[in-house]
């Protein structure tokens, strides 16, 4: 099987010779950009494959794939995306974090990319969701509703009259735009909200620290890369500090989080992979539509409660789609 993996170091991407056109191979070439770290390969590439299958192509017998993982360092994305632009692949794939779409998209105009993200792509993405246009298109897990929804469990979880936290990545434009989506829905009801600012796993033992002292009845962890990869590191601290806590990705509950409400990581990775083969075929990404979620899960889980001491009651139970008992 042709495949390379490149991790970006502390200077950026590493450096590899651009291939001359006589030497490129007779099959397509995928550019594989992701925000995420190569441990968590198993979590994205299975689903991505399956897209891809279902288009007729297969790793090895019919494209090649060259892997760039930012390990959770958004500053290094651009390098990473120029380096993927000169050794010019057939497609672009930015997958997991609007921040590797943002540099894809800076990077060319020409080459297609097809992402998958946790964040609204209209406007800095795409214009338009139906009828994207150029050379971008892909699939995001994130609807407006998720914020409203993590807001109301996140109240019934909560002492009354106490502030309710967020965990906002500042480097993340949509997870930011998530802290004001939720700023927007609690003023509607009242709710008095804290913004919590971490760019940086070894921040957020701290950030657990510093809100428990202002008494936050509650917390709410946006989509972010970050948090994704970070997330035993966030299930030891919520443990640790006994506090309720919202995540937006299932793989956050099954690692011990208390509750997660989001849509699928996996569906939209396959989307993506389904996505690259059309194009590959002669499909014009600026002609297919951006994929939206349409089934968002409840999971709680049980164990997390008891280890955090809360009671969840019968009436949230029953609206869970699935429970970690």
């Amino acid at each position: 099987m042709r495949r390379r993996e490149f991790i970006a170091g502390l200077g950026g991407a590493m450096a590899w010779p651009v291939v001359a056109q006589a030497q490129q191979p007779a099959m397509p070439v995928i550019g594989f950009l992701s925000s995420l770290s190569p441990q968590e390969r198993t979590l994205v590439v299975p689903a991505f494959y399956q897209g891809l299958d279902e288009t007729g192509y297969v790793e090895g017998r019919n494209i090649a794939i060259e892997y760039f993982w930012a390990d959770g360092h958004y500053e290094r994305l651009p390098t990473l995306a120029a380096d993927l632009v000169k050794r010019r692949v057939a497609v672009i794939a930015a997958i997991s974090g609007t921040p590797a779409a943002l540099a894809a998209k800076s990077a060319t105009t020409t080459i297609p990319i097809v992402f998958a993200i946790g964040g609204d792509p209209v406007p800095r993405l795409v214009p338009n969701l139906n009828r994207p246009g150029g050379n971008i298109t892909g699939a995001s897990f994130y609807t407006v509703a998720v914020v409203t929804k993590r807001l109301e469990l996140a109240r019934e979880l909560a002492p009354q009259g106490t502030t309710i936290g967020m965990f906002v990545n500042p480097d993340n434009p949509p997870s930011v735009r998530e802290g004001v989506s939720l700023q927007e829905a609690a003023e509607a009801l009242g709710q008095a909200i804290e913004i919590v600012n971490v760019n940086k796993e070894r921040e957020i033992d701290g950030a657990f620290a510093a809100i428990m002292q202002r008494k936050i009845g509650a917390l709410i962890v946006s989509s972010d890369p970050l948090f994704f990869v970070a997330r035993k590191v966030l299930v030891v601290a919520m443990t640790r500090y006994a506090l309720p806590t919202i995540f937006a990705d299932r793989e956050q509950a099954e690692a011990g989080g208390l509750i997660s409400y989001g849509a699928s990581r996996p569906d939209a990775y396959r989307w993506a992979g389904s996505y690259v083969g059309r194009i590959l075929k002669g499909e014009k990404p600026g002609d297919l539509p951006i994929v939206l979620p349409t089934k968002i899960p409840l999971l709680i889980n049980l164990k997390a409660a008891n280890a955090i001491g809360l009671t969840v009651s019968p009436n949230l139970l029953a609206r869970a789609d699935e429970v970690i008992e």
